[in-house]
């Protein structure tokens, strides 16, 4: 989540979505480009428009409203490690910063300040990876300890009947979900506009995301912490990112909240650009494929802003709640609706595999699985 970064296939939806906005659902524009997403296949797909407009009204809750909130919170509790950080004024001043700058983003201006995000980013995350690895090694004593008590835990019975019986594993699934956000229903938003001879490049393409996030970015972060011996402390103070912040600190000294606070900067402000876009993709679709008027667009936006402000100022645990429950909302839907289509989905990856191992470059055709192509608008020999 934390480098979700409104990059140019973002905003490549948002074009396509409003060139379509006067068509009927389709999956290519008049100019060819790929459009669509969780609602345009249950509405499609699962003859469900009741429900793709509720998944839509989920959507928009959780990226204007609950992962701002969080994004917003995750980056002013960065300042806590500095002196001058002030509990009342403070987070007003991160807030309204942060806030001005996203909001002369979205209303138009700032393409100069996007597009150097956009270089920035990728370019800070693989610095989060290395200063990780200097944490680690820098405790290299502390490793076999370090993976001795990550494998203790996870094969103590009685810590896992425990974690199944009470919070642990929902609390688990949460935060696996905000991580990599595989299943809930955002990142197809993005991936359907890719133009490729076969989905399955794309869908292999999309999990790769979930590895990056999880399995590099958030194990990284864990065996840092871990290995640091910095004991954690049950205080919203100490916790999230000011407990990262320590854990770096015991090597780089009073430069690792400062590394913290400037990689937190440019990953909130890029993700929030980029969780508006996605907003765009669903308000397109509630106003009967049409965009909405600039006017109401501004107004949207300005109400947008506000919550990025009020996420500076509002306590970490309602935070992480609302985030929890608007995304769950989304995900409680897409899920579902993904294993009732999963069957087409198996069936494509056989075909893709099958022409794989004949040595071709995959191209898919609908009736290759046993698709009527004279109900679909692309995937089509008429593609050719």
């Amino acid at each position: 989540m934390l480098l979700d970064v409104a990059d140019v296939s973002y905003r490549r939806v948002v074009r396509v979505y409003r060139e379509h906005a006067r068509s009927d659902i389709q999956a290519k524009d008049k100019d060819g480009n790929y459009f669509g997403g969780p609602a345009y296949y249950i509405e499609k797909a699962l003859k469900l428009p009741i429900i793709a407009a509720v998944f839509c009204v989920f959507l928009i809750a959780t990226y204007a409203f609950g992962f701002n909130l969080l994004c917003s919170y995750n980056l002013q509790s960065t300042f806590q490690a500095y002196s001058f950080y002030d509990s009342q004024w403070t987070p007003v001043i991160v807030g309204s910063v942060l806030a001005v700058a996203v909001g002369f983003c979205v209303m138009g201006g700032g393409k100069r300040i996007v597009r150097l995000t956009e270089k920035v980013v990728p370019v800070m995350g693989i610095a989060y990876v290395l200063v990780s690895l200097i944490i680690i090694f820098a405790h290299a004593s502390n490793i076999p300890n370090t993976f001795a008590v990550i494998f203790e835990d996870a094969f103590n019975f009685r810590a896992i009947f425990g974690g199944l019986t009470g919070s642990c594993l929902v609390y688990g699934i949460k935060r696996g979900l905000y991580s990599n956000e595989a299943g809930v229903g955002s990142a197809p938003n993005a991936s359907a506009s890719a133009d490729v001879s076969h989905p399955v490049k794309q869908g292999l393409v999309q999990t790769v995301s979930v590895y990056i996030d999880t399995m590099l970015l958030c194990t990284a972060t864990a065996l840092m912490c871990i290995s640091s011996g910095v004991a954690r402390v049950a205080d919203d103070n100490y916790a999230g990112a000011p407990y990262v912040q320590k854990v770096v600190s015991t090597v780089l000294g009073d430069f690792g909240p400062v590394f913290i606070t400037v990689a937190m900067v440019l990953f909130a402000f890029t993700t929030l650009i980029g969780n508006l876009y996605y907003v765009d993709n669903a308000l397109a679709y509630l106003n009967h494929k049409k965009t909405p008027s600039k006017v109401f667009m501004r107004i949207f936006y300005s109400f947008c802003v506000l919550i990025i402000f009020f996420g500076a100022l509002v306590p970490m645990d309602f935070a992480w709640t609302m985030a929890d429950i608007t995304m769950g909302g989304m995900t409680l839907i897409n899920i579902p609706c993904c294993l009732i289509l999963s069957g087409i989905a198996i069936k494509a990856l056989r075909d893709f595999e099958s022409q794989k191992k004949r040595r071709l470059n995959p191209t898919f055709r609908a009736r290759n699985i046993g698709l009527d192509e004279s109900k679909m608008s692309c995937w089509t020999e008429s593609d050719d």
